[in-house]
């Protein structure tokens, strides 16, 4: 197979990969989940597994996707060997369930924007009801299709023309909207306290165990890695790219884009102070939609005397979400639509048919907000073994010699050391092993039904169809490695 397509320049690759990290996790999640966990306790340890989660997982994806051309599964079968090929499938059909739901998300973000801007946002009395009613009606469906039809047109034009220059403009427009809403949000009054909040540390908070398991699983999902997003980008690097010095642009930009979003909504809630700030904040609500969804538009509402000054604020916050979620969805997209290409589609033919298999299977997750619940629970945990996997591989290949060879190989202007052998050999595992440890330790504690496959959000569910999916790759191992194109 010979490959063609590369991003037109380094700025075109990380701004890219930027817009795959910078999603609406970082805007709505990571504030809800710093308000769960002790405000400022939260941040010590969600810095220090970027340092030995994150990181390590990015570099990981930039040198696979780099060094093998392919996508999630031809990655890890030249990897690891042809017979873990499933892994690379587990991989891949993780992020693209997450895609099935995701684009979901995306249409809300867009109704909610078209809303402010057009409609009655922020003439609504109860938040709750209006969300309510519009995710239980039919128009999350014809959003969905919205979000589907904007991505599959970019990602048809292709990597320069589409994805390059798509992200160009929603990820530059996203960090010049969140800066211009927050120097709005460190201006009101009383702002001061939301960020005294999110900046002191507690101890009670920093040695209660649950708050270190909240900060890795938050890091993941902010930065994308293990989710083999990044992995698909790579595979359009140049050769003399540098992957040490791109994957610390992505780990440690996507967290200033984080810590941005969560100064802009504390100072806001702070400021405030006639609404209940901190009991509604860490409310999730239905599908952990709370925040965004329901909250926020009030908090918009209330931030000014001037009503027009509302709305303008309101409206370039969700048209920033909006932009977030866009960016991510296109990566997700990308992803399916590489898979295909790996076992010989043309780029064209691959999106219209992942445009199509998009919108009919995120159309449970449109209509039915538990159906999205029970996705996003399963999919979202399952994350943590598409990072295992890709540790497992490198393991497998040889940490030492991956480092040597092909993280510090052609292009690397600065040598990563030892130290990457023992992240990758021992503390991913280690990290994994507790992690999914202590889940199931505490459902069989908590949840007498946590055996159930078919509850919303247990361990049953999860282990039900992370089981059906994982035997069925390695069933269908053998045929996976011969339709690969060579």
């Amino acid at each position: 197979m010979k490959h063609r397509e590369f991003f037109s320049s380094r700025w075109g690759l990380i701004i890219s990969t930027l817009g795959i990290a910078i999603g609406t996790g970082n805007i709505w999640r990571f504030s809800r989940v710093v308000a769960q966990n002790g405000g400022g306790s939260f941040l010590i340890p969600w810095v220090i597994f970027l340092l030995i989660w994150s990181l390590p997982l990015i570099i990981a994806e930039f040198a696979l996707g780099k060094s093998t051309r392919f996508g999630p599964i031809g990655a890890i079968a030249k990897t690891a060997g042809k017979k873990y090929a499933w892994m690379g499938a587990f991989i891949a059909f993780v992020s693209t369930a997450i895609m099935f739901y995701y684009s979901v998300v995306t249409g809300w973000c867009i109704k909610y924007f078209v809303s402010a801007v057009f409609g009655n946002l922020l003439n609504q009395t109860d938040y709750l009801l209006y969300w309510n009613e519009f995710s239980s009606s039919y128009s999350p469906l014809i959003f969905h299709f919205i979000a589907m039809f904007i991505c599959a047109a970019i990602i048809f034009r292709g990597v320069v023309n589409g994805i390059e220059k798509a992200n160009k403009v929603l990820v530059t427009s996203l960090i010049i909207i969140l800066f211009i809403l927050l120097f709005r949000a460190i201006t009101l009054p009383n702002a001061m306290e939301g960020l005294k909040y999110f900046f002191t540390p507690k101890m009670e908070y920093i040695l209660d165990y649950k708050v270190w398991l909240n900060a890795l699983t938050q890091n993941a999902w902010d930065t994308g890695a293990g989710w083999g997003l990044i992995l698909t980008y790579a595979v359009y690097m140049k050769r003399n790219e540098d992957i040490s010095i791109n994957a610390s642009l992505i780990g440690f930009g996507n967290n200033s884009i984080s810590l941005v979003a969560g100064i802009t909504i504390f100072s806001t809630v702070f400021a405030l102070s006639s609404v209940d700030a901190m009991n509604q904040i860490t409310q999730s609500g239905p599908a952990n939609t709370g925040l965004t969804f329901i909250y926020l538009p009030l908090l918009f509402n209330n931030i000014s005397s001037n009503p027009l000054l509302n709305t303008l604020f309101a409206s370039i916050f969700f048209l920033a979400l909006s932009f977030a979620a866009l960016s991510s969805l296109i990566s997700l997209m990308e992803l399916t639509t590489r898979t295909f290409i790996d076992f010989g589609f043309n780029r064209k033919k691959a999106i219209m048919l992942v445009a199509g298999i998009g919108f009919l299977f995120g159309v449970p997750s449109a209509l039915d907000i538990n159906f999205f619940t029970n996705q996003d629970w399963v999919w979202g945990v399952g994350l943590i073994l598409s990072g295992a996997f890709i540790a497992f591989a490198i393991i497998k290949f040889g940490v030492d010699k991956f480092r040597v060879e092909i993280i510090n190989g052609e292009g690397s202007d600065i040598k990563i050391g030892k130290w990457y052998n023992v992240i990758i050999k021992y503390l991913i595992p280690a990290q994994v092993v507790v992690l999914l440890s202590w889940w199931l330790i505490s459902s069989v504690s908590w949840d007498p039904d946590w055996l159930n496959p078919f509850n919303t959000e247990n361990a049953g569910t999860c282990l039900f169809q992370w089981g059906v999916v994982i035997v069925i790759f390695i069933l269908l191992n053998k045929k996976i490695n011969q339709k690969l194109t060579a």
